[in-house]
Formats: C-alpha cells, sequence, structure tokens
C-alpha cells in the first residue's frame, strides 16, 4: 500500500492511505474527536484492513478550546452532549465531500465505513441516520449517540460497533450502555466491547475492532 499522505479537497484537509491496486477499493472513514485533526485517528490504522482505502478528515471547525485548539464537527460545542440537529451543518458539508472524493481517488464511495472517536463517533451516528445506505459499518469509540437522534431503526441494517472505557471520566461508561441498549431493542447487530480503561480504545477492544472492520465478513 502507499504511504499515508495529506490530500486537499476543496475547503477539506484530509490523511488518506491507499491500498495497492487499481481499486476501487472499500473506503474507511476515521472521523476524530473534539480537538481532534486528521492525523489523530491514525494511530487505529493498523488495526484497520490493509486492502481499505484509509480517509481521516479535518473536522470544519475549530473547537474553541482555549487549552488544547484543534477541530470540531460543530460548530458550538454547548455543555450537553451534541443533538443530531448541531451536526446538521457538518453532514452537509462532509456529503459534498464523498461527491468529490470519487474524482480524487480509487474507492467505492457508494457505500462507506466509519470509525469515530468521541464526539467524531457521535458525527458518525448522526451520518448515518441521515445516510443510512450509504453506511455499511460503523465504529464507536469512546463515543455516544447524539442527543435527540430520530429513529434508530434507519441502522438496522448497519451492524455497530461500540468499544468503551469502564473508566472513562470524558464520555461516561452509561452513555455506551445506553446506546447497545437503545441500538439493540431498535434492531440494529451490535458488537460491544469494555476495557479497564479511560476515555480511549483498550487493547481487547482494538483486537475486536480489527475483526469487525475486515471486509471480507
Amino acid at each position: 500500500m502507499d504511504e499515508p499522505r495529506d490530500l486537499n479537497v476543496g475547503d477539506w484537509t484530509l490523511k488518506i492511505r491507499v491500498p495497492k491496486g487499481a481499486g476501487p477499493h472499500p473506503v474507511i472513514f476515521l472521523i476524530h474527536g473534539w480537538t481532534g485533526y486528521e492525523k489523530s485517528m491514525w494511530v487505529f490504522a493498523s488495526r484497520l484492513p490493509h486492502d481499505a482505502l484509509l480517509v481521516a478528515p479535518r473536522a470544519p471547525y475549530v473547537s474553541q478550546h482555549p487549552q488544547f485548539g484543534g477541530y470540531s464537527w460543530v460548530e458550538e460545542r454547548g455543555q450537553n452532549f451534541s443533538s443530531l440537529e448541531m451536526f446538521q451543518p457538518a453532514i452537509n458539508s462532509f456529503q459534498t465531500l464523498i461527491s468529490e472524493l470519487p474524482n480524487q481517488l480509487p474507492g467505492d464511495f457508494s457505500q462507506i465505513g466509519m470509525v469515530g472517536f468521541s464526539q467524531g463517533a457521535a458525527f458518525s451516528f448522526s451520518y448515518a441516520l441521515k445516510n443510512p445506505s450509504r453506511v455499511n459499518h460503523l465504529a464507536a469509540l469512546a463515543g455516544f449517540i447524539p442527543a435527540e437522534p430520530g429513529s434508530l431503526a434507519a441502522l438496522s441494517s448497519t451492524p455497530v460497533f461500540i468499544a468503551h472505557g469502564i473508566q472513562d471520566d470524558t464520555v461516561p461508561i452509561t452513555k455506551a450502555r445506553e446506546a447497545r441498549a437503545a441500538l439493540e431493542a431498535a434492531g440494529v447487530k451490535v458488537v460491544y466491547c469494555e476495557s479497564e480503561t479511560g476515555h480511549k480504545l483498550g487493547a481487547n477492544c482494538a483486537k475486536q475492532l480489527h475483526e469487525f472492520c475486515r471486509s471480507d465478513q
């Protein structure tokens, strides 16, 4: 496969990894969390299929965090967990990006996988809820379902992987457990993993992420 490289498409800044061969390759988007940027998610790249085209976009808004900086998937982050509606402008912009990428990269963008961390997981859920036929699998790492999500039954054909640390003091473990229960009640197939960690992906869950994202399943 090619070495990871940077790519600019319109207003978007991306980090990508292109597999060997002509393609079109399966596509997985790596969606960083609040205060992250396009390189933040690359720690997970080794856990993802080598035949997948990996695309890590920088979120469109500055985070407004006085210390960490970085970027955000919502323009103004409130005190509570962001709602589906707050993600809508980023969803619209992301949809435009996806429509442009087939002209730039040898991927099959008609069906995409999404691996999101924290706020990036919530954005991934939001995008999938608005575009359920386009997302063929979704991994939510240390994340949450957006507030006021609408009908989760829209994801009934989208397998979901949830991984969360029991000691997470940024997004409480209760958010993961509530998400699992709500998704399963809506008929969504969920693979669930907890680990004795904080706001990160535990080693046991990293192994399950690799199995979940395998393109030959």
